[in-house]
């Protein structure tokens, strides 16, 4: 990824990870309310040497892209990715945090969101971005869905935290579903198959 790579939006400015963030990062990831949400909520907040280092290879893997969400303002305040699984093709796992819990609720994760997912689908040519969320995590929850992402299912009691079993929701996107939905909005017509 070059390291000009820019996402702008009217509330966010994806831009590269630099290791002048890993401090916050190690703030955030010191508060159980921002971890609850994330699946390293059992583990140990990394030293901030773990988080350079972590920095450092998110941005030497060429299969992922790993964007810092600053606000117009500057103030960085989370993270969003798609990640590529190893052995497939066209598909990627859609992830996000906005770490900064001031900005919890201002509309930087959804537009975060469709910035990623949009060059997800135009400029990478994915074929599906897909995503998984404990079942508690209602603001997440409504923010997928703004992006395009629909529920395809549910891992019942799928995950154990402090004392109790949740659901897992997964849901999905399709590149179709989404051209459609961008070119409904532009155009109020469909793109069909040739």
């Amino acid at each position: 990824m070059a390291k000009k790579f820019i996402l702008k939006g009217k509330k966010v400015v994806l831009r590269p990870l630099s290791l002048d963030d890993a401090p916050r990062f190690c703030q955030w990831l010191k508060d159980r309310e921002v971890t609850k949400y994330l699946s390293i909520y059992d583990q140990a907040p990394p030293t901030l040497k773990e988080e350079r280092e972590w920095i450092r290879e998110t941005n030497r893997n060429k299969r992922n892209l790993v964007l810092a969400i600053d606000t117009i303002e500057g103030v960085h305040v989370g993270v969003v990715s798609l990640r590529v699984p190893k052995n497939t093709v066209g598909i990627a796992e859609y992830g996000i945090s906005i770490g900064d819990k001031k900005y919890w609720g201002q509309g930087c994760g959804t537009e975060a969101g469709k910035l990623i997912v949009d060059y997800g689908f135009k400029k990478l040519k994915l074929h599906r971005i897909h995503l998984n969320f404990i079942a508690y995590n209602f603001r997440g929850q409504k923010s997928y869905e703004k992006i395009g992402f629909k529920q395809e299912g549910i891992f019942r009691q799928h995950i154990y935290r402090e004392g109790y079993w949740h659901d897992q929701i997964h849901m999905g996107l399709l590149r179709e579903e989404y051209l459609n939905k961008i070119n409904h909005k532009k155009y109020g017509r469909k793109i069909t198959k040739n």
